[in-house]
């Protein structure tokens, strides 16, 4: 491509040679100018005549982006639809949150007064953002009245329910606590039977049989062969095992509350002072060591020092250790 450049009858003439890749330089060139140049005309011009009002051009401008303000106003509607549906959901499942936390809480032996602070609403949870001073930016057109209000109130259920299930989180953490506190003392109330079999005299007044006179029993008996394995009615603490006159080879094993568990007449001992014991473990052998006339197990219960009838505790209706040993019928 050639141009020629002339000025005057007497001047030489000029001959500017361009080849393909020039000319697209020079086209790329002249569309980046444009684009800066239309893109300063709207920015300066069109923007300001929004934002001020200016009699035609603003009219203009409301023309030209109609139908872009309609088209996102549609979609902001849709997903404010879509969102008041998702948090009616949201609090549909916290409602039913709520009324499982009752029952469990009342299952759990939780009381109303211990987890109403839980639930109370936090202070300025309700507040509204101070204002920041020192804001400002280009206009950019926003939501109208009620979106701006719909989107509020979006947004104030979600907080709301994002407190709602922080509290509900820490009432169900109190729950599962309580629970475990439960699990922990029924694993600790001899429930377990110490060795399989009949109950061969049970606790209360009976014969002696040795003297043949009549005394109190303070346990109960189990008639076993020599050698039976037996267990410990529940989990503790070995505090006591010893050779007695009267209860031969004996292993005591407390449980925590004033509570404990005997066995006595063993044949060998399994266990020593200051072992832990779980529940079923095997702490001794069946024997007939002290005041005895046959071999068997004598099993006590004492709570706080008193022997209490062990079949309370075999029968496995747990509870206070206390509560079921002051029960008349417990004797």
């Amino acid at each position: 491509m050639q141009i020629m450049i002339t000025h005057g009858s007497l001047a030489t003439t000029r001959v500017l040679h361009l080849n393909r890749i020039q000319i697209g330089l020079a086209i790329a060139a002249l569309a980046v100018v444009l684009m800066l140049f239309s893109g300063l005309v709207y920015h300066f011009v069109f923007l300001k005549a929004a934002r001020e009002g200016w009699p035609v051009v603003s009219s203009i401008v409301r023309l030209v982006v109609r139908d872009e303000f309609a088209q996102r106003d549609r979609f902001v509607r849709e997903n404010l639809d879509v969102m008041a549906t998702k948090v009616g959901e949201m609090q549909a499942k916290l409602l039913k949150l709520e009324a499982m936390g009752d029952r469990v809480s009342g299952l759990a032996g939780v009381k109303p007064e211990e987890f109403k602070p839980v639930l109370s609403p936090r202070p300025g949870a309700a507040s509204a953002p101070a204002a920041v001073k020192g804001q400002g930016g280009p206009f950019i057109p926003g939501l109208n009245d009620s979106q701006r209000s719909a989107l509020d109130a979006l947004a104030g259920n979600v907080d709301l329910m994002d407190e709602r299930t922080d509290q509900y989180t820490d009432l169900f953490t109190l729950i599962e606590s309580r629970l475990l506190e439960g699990r922990l003392a029924q694993l600790l109330i001899p429930s377990t039977t110490p060795v399989a079999g009949p109950v061969g005299s049970g606790f209360g007044f009976r014969t002696d049989p040795i003297t043949g006179r009549g005394a109190l029993h303070m346990g109960l008996d189990f008639p076993a062969d020599v050698g039976t394995p037996i267990v410990a009615a529940a989990g503790g603490v070995v505090i006591n095992t010893d050779n007695h006159s009267a209860y031969g080879n004996m292993v005591d094993i407390d449980h925590g509350s004033g509570l404990v568990t005997r066995y006595a007449h063993a044949s060998k001992l399994l266990v020593k002072t200051g072992d832990l014991v779980k529940r079923g473990q095997a702490v001794a052998l069946v024997g007939n060591t002290g005041r005895s006339t046959g071999p068997h197990l004598h099993f006590e219960v004492l709570v706080d020092g008193v022997p209490q009838n062990p079949a309370r505790f075999l029968a496995g209706r747990g509870g206070d250790p206390k509560s079921m040993a002051g029960n008349p019928r417990a004797r």
